[in-house]
This record gives C-alpha cells, sequence and structure tokens, in this order.
C-alpha cells in the first residue's frame, strides 16, 4: 500500500501597514498649480483674469521639499 500524502499548512502572509503619506507642499496644498491674476499694460493693471501654472515650491510635483 502507498504512503499517505500529508498536507502542508497554508503560508500566510505579513499584513502590512499603509505606508505613512507623503508631506503636501504647502503653497499649492499638493495641487501642483497656481494661479495668479493677470496684469496688462506698464502700469500692471489687473484684468480679473487668472492663469495657472506649476508651482514654484514643488515643481508641479505636489510633494514638499525638504
Amino acid at each position: 500500500m502507498a504512503a499517505r500524502k500529508t498536507t502542508t499548512a497554508r503560508r500566510t502572509t505579513k499584513k502590512t501597514t499603509a505606508p505613512a503619506p507623503l508631506p503636501t507642499c504647502s503653497t499649492c496644498k499638493g495641487n501642483g498649480e497656481t494661479s495668479t491674476e493677470v496684469r496688462v499694460g506698464r502700469g500692471g493693471r489687473k484684468t480679473g483674469h487668472h492663469q495657472t501654472g506649476l508651482c514654484p515650491d514643488c515643481f508641479g510635483s505636489g510633494l514638499a521639499s525638504t
């Protein structure tokens, strides 16, 4: 008669915790964009329009620079 096969115990993986959230940029609040008011003319008259551009502190990544 053949030898009886034994079952092996299941291997369980360790539960990992979520990584700590990365610090966000304080200038753009993690968005990566900032908006500035458009100025025209020699005197720099404000027009009431806004344009968006990359955040100068984090260069659009949204993460705080250390």
